[in-house]
């Protein structure tokens, strides 16, 4: 494909690593039931399109999160993948399940807001920090990388604008216990480009490096690719991205797609950053998936791209 036409712009980091949610994040809101089957070979299929970190399953009660009910069966499925498989653990049970699979990097799941950890968590924001404390401390000692998620930084559905200072305490919090990696959720997509800077400014002026940062925006308000570019322009190379736009929040109603990943991928081409990702196989699997879910994938790129192919 000749087209995007590169064209660098200055500043911005040779390579972004993307770490694709859309087997997890983005199925987990599907109303009918996935089959463990068809989850593992869009995990297959999207490692062959040359993606590396890809978020499988979520060892959460069956009764929260029904979808990612089979974790225990498709994890062996794709175990063998030369691709890291993060999964996330909310809780010692949890992390027991996916270190008795072998799993060897896990998540856990935090809010900035107090209202979204007693809708989440059903704790109060203090209380589910410290549920995480001996799960993270658990894991370090096990030599598992953790990432530590931090849904609302941005904007709240029941608090509104949240305050930076407020962020950045429970990603310090996080960091303290022993997260390697943060992820800043965009959880209602509210945020804008010039509040991303400002929120990775003060993170790193308190002590929190732009290298273990990643970034996880929502296209709620179209803004996803623009949020993205400012992170950049920041030193951000980690962003976390949806194959075909699938995702949102069970949590939170105005919640829409994650940023999908073949949008960013083009951006990314075009700018002459290094994904390792081939688009059209992207593209292809992302359609396939679409065909799986019986509707259109959100995704322009993937639109676009299959439109021409047709």
């Amino acid at each position: 494909m000749t087209l995007p036409m590169v064209v660098p712009a200055p500043g911005l980091p040779a390579r972004v690593r993307i770490h694709e949610v859309g087997a997890r994040d983005g199925l987990q809101n599907e109303k009918s039931t996935v089959p463990t089957e068809v989850k593992a070979e869009f995990v297959r299929r999207l490692s062959e399109a040359g993606l590396t970190t890809i978020e499988a399953t979520s060892f959460v009660h069956p009764k929260w999160v029904p979808q990612l009910a089979d974790a225990e069966e498709l994890f062996p499925l794709i175990s063998d993948l030369p691709v890291a498989l993060p999964v996330l653990v909310p809780n010692n049970r949890g992390l027991d399940r996916a270190l008795a699979l072998g799993a060897r990097r896990v998540a856990v799941f935090a809010s900035a807001t107090e209202s979204f950890a007693k809708a989440n968590l059903n704790r109060t924001l203090d209380e589910s920090l410290a549920v995480f404390e001996p799960v993270v401390a658990r894991a370090k000692a096990e030599d598992i990388h953790v990432r530590g998620y931090v849904s609302m930084c941005f904007g709240d559905p029941w608090e509104g604008a949240v305050p930076v200072h407020q962020v950045v305490r429970v990603c310090r919090a996080l960091r303290d216990m022993g997260c390697d990696e943060l992820s800043l959720g965009d959880t209602i997509g509210v945020a804008t480009p010039g509040h991303v800077r400002e929120l990775l400014s003060v993170l790193g002026e308190e002590g929190v490096p732009t290298n273990v940062i990643g970034v996880h925006f929502h296209d709620t308000y179209g803004q996803a690719l623009a949020n993205t570019y400012a992170a950049l322009e920041h030193g951000v190379t980690t962003v976390d991205a949806s194959a075909g736009g699938l995702g949102g929040c069970p949590y939170a109603k105005s919640a829409t797609g994650n940023l999908a990943t073949e949008d960013l991928v083009w951006m990314l081409q075009g700018l002459g950053i290094d994904t390792g990702v081939d688009l059209d196989r992207l593209v292809a699997t992302s359609a396939w998936m679409a065909e799986q879910l019986g509707r259109p994938s959100p995704s322009r790129t993937v639109r676009a791209l299959s439109h021409k192919e047709q």
